[in-house]
Parts: structure tokens; sequence; C-alpha cells
């Protein structure tokens, strides 16, 4: 079933072309070794997160520089016992949330053990390679390599069963439990570290492609990084099946049509998603959350900066339920639930954004009138333990939806997509912080059932959003700001109890947009093509196309859109989110 008019041009690996640096980037283990061999290094130290394939580094690479003594800074860590009793109160029993860990790398390894190879180091006179997660901590050496991977390709190794926790041999794990421990514990341990060594990295190499490395100097991940931070750019989208997924993604996104369905798709989440940066047409791949680390300021602006530090504060995805199923009934925990139990600073408001549905879609939000809360709570109980199944259409709003409606969702409020929709969630970015009530008696796609938080999920719940009070303050609250004959805009939400503010726009001509203080995240909703321009000269032109969502930093300060292409003369509509100021 076509579900455009038109041939979709999105672009499942988008770029930014970095200007420069021409003579400072290499590709495969042959260059990059004869890059380190004219380094001359004493003592080459390549320090790496976590995930980093370690037998393919000391095949290719370390074997091949023929070391007199090499250390794997592992071995001077924690024992995978010794974490887990130090940090048995962030791992928790719970499938999916543990409690944010703001703990240092160096923390979780032993001082004797450090000296000891600092020793050995110390007395060697030939070259001594020292690397692993956390090698730098031992030393420096005389040259310092990074060695890096995106987030997305390390929960593909956490599936594949090629990768476990850190330090430990729980390979076939529950795969939540395992990614439970990388986003509350050991990615921040890696992430602080990664920040406090940036300016100290003389090679920075990329690991994601097996055995094919490319590397840049430190100087050129730096100054790309920065070049990035001062333009528009789009992120590496990724797209995940799910028991509830769709067909929409698979003719839009050009997606593998055999698979049976995509549920997700991260357009743009930088903490998860990365960045395709193109060096003299070497392309590498960086974790998106380096820029954000690197380039605040520059990214952010300084208010959202100073409101939320160095952190992403807004995320696009696509739930696609087109000929799938409804989403799993769920609620997300009040600011205050949130840092109480799970030690994060803010939540994850959202709302859904209608891209497409069919004439029988619905949404459903809220609850209806004069629903017994205690009922309610004890039949979703029952539901989690399999007696009864629950009747999700007696205590919530079914409402219907088409293209274009705008449907806000701040914490506490019951919702889901229903089936035949296709959703741009616009939200807050701490994702994994929806507790699910009811999964409509469905296991996950590795025959599991997939987990519900009634226990979390009754004490957050808003129960004074019932059906008119939604219907007043969730459902499709737009108003025009302005209009004239180039373009319209339209305030659609979010609601006053979250912090991002969503406008759209109906271009017919061109539209000049101010920051605002505020990094903006967009999506093209309507028409096949814009090209974002600048007022100034600043960045070059970047072609957007359909269902694309793409960034602009606040540095920006100001940009055009106009329709470009085949929309040359059509009108298309963009969907804008900032941080309200």
């Amino acid at each position: 079933m076509p579900y455009l008019p038109f041939k979709s041009q999105y672009n499942t690996h988008p770029q930014i072309n970095i200007k420069g640096f021409e003579k400072e980037v290499w590709q495969g283990y042959d260059n990059i070794i004869q890059i380190i061999k004219e380094k001359q290094p004493k003592v080459l130290v390549i320090d790496c997160y976590h995930g980093v394939n370690y037998k393919e580094l000391e095949e290719y690479l370390i074997k091949e520089l023929h070391p007199d003594l090499s250390i794997c800074a592992d071995d001077a860590a924690f024992t995978a016992d010794e974490i887990k009793t130090k940090m048995l109160d962030h791992i928790t029993d719970d499938r999916v949330f543990g409690v944010m860990s703001f703990h240092k790398l160096e923390q979780f390894f032993h001082q004797d053990k450090i000296e000891q190879f600092q020793k050995q180091i110390t007395s060697n006179s030939g070259l001594v390679i020292v690397y692993g997660v956390g090698a730098s901590l031992i030393t420096k050496g005389d040259t310092l390599v990074y060695a890096d991977l995106a987030r997305w390709e390390l929960q593909m190794r956490y599936r594949s069963g090629e990768l476990a926790n850190w330090r430990d041999d729980n390979y076939n794990e529950d795969i939540l439990r395992r990614y439970k421990r990388g986003y509350f514990m050991e990615w921040r341990w890696a992430d602080e570290h990664k920040k406090s060594i940036y300016n100290e990295i003389d090679l920075y190499l990329d690991t994601n492609e097996k055995n094919d490395p490319k590397m840049i100097t430190g100087n050129a991940f730096l100054e790309g990084l920065k070049q990035a931070s001062l333009k528009p750019f789009r992120l590496k989208p990724y797209f995940d099946p799910g028991v509830w997924g769709g067909q929409w993604m698979k003719e839009v996104c050009h997606l593998d049509p055999s698979k049976q369905n995509y549920a997700w798709s991260f357009d743009g989440v930088p903490e998860e998603n990365s960045i395709l940066l193109n060096y003299n047409n070497i392309v590498l791949e960086v974790p998106s959350i380096n820029i954000v680390f690197l380039y605040p300021k520059n990214l952010l602006g300084e208010r959202v900066f100073a409101r939320f530090g160095a952190e992403f504060p807004i995320r696009f995805d696509f739930l696609d339920t087109m000929k799938g199923q409804n989403l799993s009934l769920q609620v997300h925990p009040t600011v205050e639930y949130a840092y109480k139990n799970f030690g994060i600073k803010y939540t994850q408001d959202e709302s859904y954004y209608i891209l497409d549905a069919t004439d029988d879609a619905v949404v459903y939000l809220g609850l209806k009138d004069n629903v017994d809360s205690k009922k309610m709570i004890l039949d979703l109980k029952s539901a989690e333990k399999g007696e009864i199944t629950f009747p999700a259409d007696d205590y919530i709003n079914m409402l219907p939806c088409k293209k274009h409606d705008h449907f806000l969702i701040p914490a506490g409020t019951l919702h889901c997509s229903g089936t035949n929709t296709m959703v741009l969630e616009i939200s807050a970015t701490p994702y994994i912080f929806t507790f699910k009530l009811w999964d409509w008696d469905r296991v996950g796609l590795d025959g599991l059932p997939r987990p519900v938080h009634v226990d979390h999920g009754s004490k957050v719940i808003q129960w004074d959003r019932t059906t008119q009070w939604t219907k007043d303050n969730l459902v499709n609250n737009i108003t025009v700001i302005e209009e004239n004959k180039n373009y319209k805009k339209e305030k659609t939400g979010l609601h006053e109890f979250e912090f991002i503010e969503t406008n759209r726009y109906t271009i017919d001509k061109e539209v000049t947009i101010s920051s605002q203080g505020s990094v903006h995240m967009l999506n093209l909703v309507e028409g096949e093509e814009i090209t974002i321009l600048s007022v100034d000269s600043s960045f070059d032109p970047l072609i957007i196309h359909y269902a694309e969502t793409f960034i602009i930093p606040c540095a920006c300060k100001q940009y055009k859109i106009i329709p470009s292409g085949n929309s040359i003369g059509k009108t298309v509509k963009v969907m804008q989110a900032l941080v309200k100021g």
C-alpha cells in the first residue's frame, strides 16, 4: 500500500561535510598503523568506550605494532562482583529501571593494581601499549588514542550476544537488564571519563564497522564537531521492530521490506543517535552526544545550557502502528517522582503529532469521567497476573485522530497510540522512563512478557485529567501566531506543564526564523523537500526531505526555510520544537 503520493527521498545516512583536515584522516588498519609508527611513541594508550571489540584491536592493531609489553587496563578494574556490590542500590531487581549513577570511572579501579602497571611501564625500555576502558587512568603515555563506539552499535552487540556488561560475562542475560546497567551506570561513567580527556586525545578512532576503522587527529575531531555545532545538521537515524510495529516506515524510509515490521525510528535523539562526519570522503560515525558535551553553548544556547547543562533536552522519534497494533497503555512519571526514584532531573513530557492515520484510527488519552481509581488499579494488577483482560475502553478516552492532529501528553497522563497511526513523537529526552500499565495480553518479540509497572504508574497517574479537561487542554490546542502571504505560524503546544514549545509553519514561499535563545529541532511533516538557508552566509544550504528530522543549533541565530525541488510552488509544513523562554 503506498502511503505517499510521491517517491520518498528520505536519507538514512545523512552526512555532515567537514572542511579542512584532508591530511588528518585515515581509513583501515594498515594506514592507521603507519601513522602510529610515524609518531614513534614509547607508551601508546588506547582508551576505549565500553563495547569496543578488544579482540579486533589486539589482532589487527596491537599485535602488528609489536609491543614489548601490552597491558589491558580492565585488569586493574573491579571484578563484576565488586561492581555489583558497590552498585547494588543502583542496579535494583527491576528488569528495566535502575537508579542513575553519578560515580566516576576511576572509582572502579584498584589503585594498587594501577601502581603495579605504572611500575612495569616505567621499567620497560621498548614500546608499551596500554588499552581498554579507562586506559588513560593508568597513564596518558606519549600518544593517546580514544576508541569510540556509537550507542546503537553497542546495543546491537548486546543483542547479538557478543557483548556483556563491563567486566561481566552475562552475555546471555536478559537484554533489558544489560541495557539497564549500561543506561544507568556504565555509559554515565564512560561519558564523564571521555569528557575529561577530550582535549588530550591525539588520535580519535571510529570502531563501529568491523575490521574497517577510521581515524582522525584529536584536533580534527574537536574542530569537526565545532563546525557541526555551528550549522544545521541531521543525525543518523536507526529503526527497530516491535510487537506492535507497522508498515509505514518501510516505504517512506526505504527499509528492508522483508522485515516483519518497524515500530520505532529514532531520528532525533542525540544521546542515542550518531552523526556521520565526512572528512575528505572518509566518513566517521561519531556519537552525537559528543557535540552536546563539547560545544553545548553553540548547540543549545546559553539559556538552555544554564537550565539543563550539557544535555540535549528535546527528542523526535517515530511510532509506527500502520497495519500494526496498539502501543502499550502507559504513563510517564512526574518530575518529583522521577528524581526521587531514579535520580533524573526532568521527566518525559511528550506529545503525538499525527503524520498519517486511517479513518478509524484513535489515540487513547486521559481518563473517562467518574473513574473509580481503586477499581482501575485492581483491574490493572489482575491483568498483569493474567487473570483478566484489562477493559481499557471502560477507563480511557478513545479520541479519533487524523493527519496533522496534535495530542499533548504532560507527565502523569494516561495514553497510547492506537493501531493504524503514524506518530511523530515530540518529547523531552529521558525516554526510558515509561511506566507500561497494560500491554494488551502480548509478549515481546523475544517471547517474554513485556514488563509492566503498575506499582510505579499508579503513584503518578493524574486522576483529574478526565474527558473534558483532556479535550480542552490536550487536543489540537492550536493558535495562529502570525500569517501573511509567505507563511503561517501556529502554536500547537506543548501544555503549560511542559518546557517544550512547538510551532507549525505552513510555508508557501519562505519564512525566516530566529533562534529565540534555544536549539531548534524540526521535521518536514508535509511536502517533498525544503532547503534551510543561512541569513548571513554562515553555513551552507541544507536540503531536507519529507519526514526527516533536523537540528538548528542556537548559534545559527537566524535561518530561512523555502520550499525547493518538487515542492517549489507548493505548500509545505514544518513542525518545530524549542525550549520555552
